[in-house]
């Protein structure tokens, strides 16, 4: 057809001609989105492989050596190394510290590789009174005590929770901050549901409870425990946003949760491998004592010797691991 005038080209578009038009590019567009869906995750590796979590580098440094084969992937600046340790194949990486790099970078694993089982491996702060540091702490069970109503304050020191929430909030508070259950959901049970304790695997903990003569250290250069280390598998352990150091909230958290240890990142793993349905186990050591102990905290002091321990009780846990 032979345009003859500009005009009479803008004339001829009719209103209905324009919806047509429009149609049409809808249509192609809604097309191009279907067959090439936007952010799509790729796997890395296909091998199946027991994902090995620390949240910070000096965690990490321990075991790194000790993989077997490593290649390294580079995902959302995450650097993941895939290799095998103790004879299993692995894939280790940081969470980086907090919650929200825990849940996030736990599923970005999940997502990325082949996970077959989850393990963490790191330093924590001691809750429980007959625990020492250096101890190794294998929780049956991981809870975000965090999770809090910020309670209404009716009279000084007299606190208050709306009428609707009442019925879930059954455990002690500390103040006005009172623990509530996390709402969850998962492959298995896609209904929103509400759930405070997420249980490790029984397999791994029974391999944990098999371990024995594992050899942790007591002493760090020239500073030694006043006892040898222990491991202990069972009891609970919280997560949370905080840096904890401070004894009225340690003895709090030990009589509510009756919890061994407490860290700022487990029971955020422990939630996302629940949602997808993948069995996770966790050992922390004791770097301190969140504020229980003499003087100031002893992190500083410890933190090389625990995660020298931790990593000792996880290497032996995959060595016996079947």
């Amino acid at each position: 057809m032979k345009i003859t005038s500009p005009k009479l080209f803008r004339t001829s578009i009719t209103p209905s001609f324009t919806r047509v038009l429009g149609a049409f590019v809808l249509a192609g567009a809604l097309a191009g989105c279907a067959s090439s869906p936007i952010g799509k995750a790729v796997r890395l590796d296909d091998t199946s492989r027991i994902a090995v979590i620390s949240a910070f580098a000096p965690e990490l440094t321990v075991l790194l050596p000790k993989v077997q084969q490593p290649a390294q992937h580079s995902v959302n600046g995450v650097e993941f190394t895939t290799g095998t340790l103790e004879g299993k194949p692995v894939v280790v990486f940081l969470s980086g510290v907090s919650m929200t790099n825990a849940a996030m970078n736990t599923q970005l694993v999940l997502d990325r590789f082949n996970v077959s089982h989850i393990v963490f491996s790191g330093i924590a702060g001691g809750v429980n009174p007959s625990l020492h540091i250096g101890d190794v702490t294998v929780p049956a069970q991981w809870g975000q005590y965090m999770e809090w109503l910020m309670a209404r304050e009716d009279k000084p020191g007299q606190y208050s929770a709306p009428a609707w929430m009442k019925k879930e909030l059954t455990m002690p508070a500390f103040g006005m901050m009172q623990p509530r259950p996390v709402e969850v959901r998962s492959a298995a049970q896609p209904g929103l549901t509400k759930k405070f304790w997420f249980e490790a695997d029984p397999k791994m903990l029974a391999t944990a409870r098999s371990l024995q003569n594992v050899g942790l250290e007591h002493c760090l250069a020239n500073t030694c425990l006043k006892q040898r280390p222990q491991l202990v598998v069972g009891g609970s352990g919280v997560s949370g946003q905080a840096f904890v150091d401070n004894k009225a909230f340690r003895e709090y958290a030990f009589k509510t949760f009756d919890a061994n240890v407490l860290d700022m990142e487990t029971a955020a793993t422990a939630m996302v491998a629940h949602s997808n349905g993948v069995p996770y186990i966790a050992f922390r050591s004791l770097s301190d004592l969140a504020g229980g102990g003499e003087g100031e905290n002893e992190m500083g002091t410890f933190m090389g010797l625990a995660a020298a321990n931790s990593a000792k009780v996880l290497q032996a846990f995959l060595a016996s691991w079947k």
